[in-house]
Parts: structure tokens; C-alpha cells; sequence
């Protein structure tokens, strides 16, 4: 097998976050549960929730596209696959994910729908709540599949959110044939209790079948997936499922088991939660950023919680210091 030229290559929604502040008592009016993360089915209704919005910043954002920002800022190879539309939003996009030098190749889509957006509120402690118009993302066909850049990469990373839609759902499973065809690990990441409540069944085929690597949960997901709240039984049934499972515990860290071997971390220290948006994302880039650069179990889990840590120090799901410093003061 050749060295790949990638180090992660992501399927994901490409959207554009729109953040802004606002109160509990908004989130209540709104009538969304605080720190969830609800579907808008039309443009008409993201526009008319985007008029009830403050002040905000808008910043190219999606799960998987998270991940992989953060990976190329820790000095990482990367690429991205998703659908965004021939509109503002999509050059937008496009421009930021490029700009950080990943590689985005996938054609625009004509017409309608427009370029997904993630209407993001932020609560004083930090929680995000998020509603997301998905748009053009949920037609990312599978002649987008860029097959050549799969199987030049070390790792495949697909997100969860992007199963509910049929077509990208389809691209997925031909990426992770692609993948496993030349010999590369695919991650998956459940992102969301609500994608496991629809395609659960779906994920343990993906597990039992063996197409999984590197599984990235939360507990709730963990809980969701393995259908028990007992956490310890919840990780050893799907770590017998899968080589790496990993786990991230908020405030009380993560673990991880590979292949029989079990790490763990502390949450890393900061002065102040100030928006969670993204925490997920960047740890998930720190772990596979480790374990792309052949790091053992236990600095890949601890590169993911220094990443987590920097991106809830502030607004927004992308780096703001310089990561490869911040990692080397870290890990080395």
C-alpha cells in the first residue's frame, strides 16, 4: 500500500454558521431545548428565524468540515466532500475551507435549495443551540465522490448528521467501500441522539459488518447506540464492536479503547466556557490528527481534549491561536 497523501479526507454538511448571543428565555420563546440541535425543513423558515436573530458572525462551519479545519491547523493534509449551492453562501464556503489549505473539489449545485446554514444561539454559560437548514448539503450525490482523493488518504471521516438524507447517505456507504477497497481506516462519528434514534440500526450494521474503524461518541450517543444508561456496559458492548472506540465526557473528560487497551484524560482547564459550538469537532480532529501522525492512545486523547479545550474558549467552532504551537507545548 502507498503513503498517502492525505492524512483525512471528510464527508460532511457544508454549511455556513451564523452565531449569535442570546438569553434562555429566547431559546424558550423559540421553543427549542437549549444545547440541541434541531432540523429546518424549508428556506422560508430559516429565513424567518434568521430575522429573529442579534448581532452575529457568520463562519463556513458542518461537523466533519469542523474536524478537518482543525486538523490543517495542526499542520495536518486534508480534504472535504459535501454539496453547497451556486449562491453567496457556497463561495463563502468555499473560499474559507480552501483559504486554510484544504482541498474542495466538489462541483456546486445549480438552483434550489440554497447553501446550508446553522442558525447557531449562544447562552451565557456557553451552551449552543443550534437549527440547521441543511439545503444543498442533503444532495450531495455519489458521482461527487472524489474516489481517487479517498484512497490517497489515511483516514475516511464521515459525519452522522449526514445519513438522514437519501442521496448523500449512498455517496457515504461508496466512500467507505472506496476506503476499505484501498486499504484505509474509516471514522464515524454519531454526532446526535436524533440521528441515532432514526438510523440506529443502521450504525450497528455499519459495527457488526465491520466498515467501521474509529468510532467517535458522546455518552448520551454511547447510551443512545449501545440502548443502555449503565455507561461501563455501554462501553464495553460497542468496544467489542469496533477497533477504536472514543468517548468524550465534557467536563469529565474522554476515553478511548483500542484494540483491548484503554486511555483516558481529564478535561483540559480554561478560564471560562464561553460557547461549546464545535467541541466535538475539534477534538475528534485532535484524536485523529494523533493517530494519523502515529501517536499511542493516550496523546491522541489528550491532543483532542487540548483541541476541545481552545475551540469552547471562544466563540465560534474554528482555531483562533496557533495550533501547531499549542499542541507542541502539549504534547510535544
Amino acid at each position: 500500500m502507498s503513503n498517502p497523501t492525505y492524512d483525512v479526507v471528510a464527508i460532511g454538511n457544508a454549511i455556513v454558521d451564523i452565531l449569535s448571543t442570546a438569553t434562555d428565555a429566547f431559546i424558550d420563546e423559540i421553543g427549542v431545548a437549549k444545547g440541541s440541535m434541531q432540523l429546518m425543513f424549508s428556506s422560508e423558515e430559516a429565513d424567518a428565524l434568521y430575522a429573529k436573530m442579534g448581532p452575529g458572525m457568520e463562519i463556513s462551519g458542518g461537523s466533519a468540515a469542523n474536524t478537518v479545519a482543525g486538523i490543517a491547523a495542526l499542520g495536518g493534509k486534508c480534504g472535504f466532500i459535501g454539496q453547497v449551492a451556486d449562491d453567496q453562501l457556497g463561495q463563502v464556503f468555499a473560499h474559507d475551507v480552501r483559504s486554510i489549505g484544504i482541498e474542495f473539489a466538489t462541483p456546486v449545485r445549480p438552483g434550489d435549495p440554497t447553501t446550508g446554514r446553522c442558525l447557531i444561539f449562544v447562552t451565557p454559560d456557553g451552551q449552543r443551540t443550534m437549527n440547521t437548514f441543511l439545503g444543498a448539503g442533503q444532495f450531495l450525490p455519489a458521482t461527487a465522490i472524489d474516489t481517487a482523493m479517498i484512497a490517497d488518504s489515511a483516514i475516511l471521516y464521515l459525519e452522522g448528521y449526514l445519513w438522514d438524507p437519501e442521496e448523500p447517505r449512498a455517496a457515504m456507504r461508496a466512500a467507505i467501500d472506496c476506503a476499505r477497497g484501498a486499504g484505509r481506516k474509516v471514522a464515524f462519528t454519531l454526532s446526535d441522539v436524533f440521528c441515532i434514534s432514526r438510523h440506529g440500526g443502521d450504525f450497528r450494521q455499519l459495527l457488526s459488518d465491520g466498515l467501521i474503524d474509529i468510532l467517535f461518541a458522546n455518552e448520551s450517543e454511547l447510551a443512545a447506540l449501545a440502548e443502555t444508561d449503565d455507561f461501563d456496559a455501554g462501553v464495553a458492548k460497542i468496544s467489542a464492536q469496533v477497533p477504536t472506540l472514543v468517548v468524550t465526557r465534557g467536563e469529565h473528560g474522554a476515553c478511548a479503547l483500542q484494540n483491548g487497551n484503554r486511555a483516558e484524560v481529564k478535561a483540559e482547564p480554561i478560564a471560562k466556557v464561553v460557547d461549546t459550538t464545535g467541541a466535538g469537532d475539534l477534538f475528534a480532529a485532535g484524536f485523529l490528527h494523533g493517530q494519523a501522525q502515529g501517536y499511542d492512545l493516550h496523546a491522541s486523547l489528550k491532543l483532542g481534549a487540548v483541541c476541545a479545550a481552545e475551540i469552547i474558549s471562544h466563540v465560534g467552532a474554528r482555531p483562533m491561536v496557533d495550533m501547531k504551537a499549542l499542541a507542541a507545548k502539549h504534547i510535544g
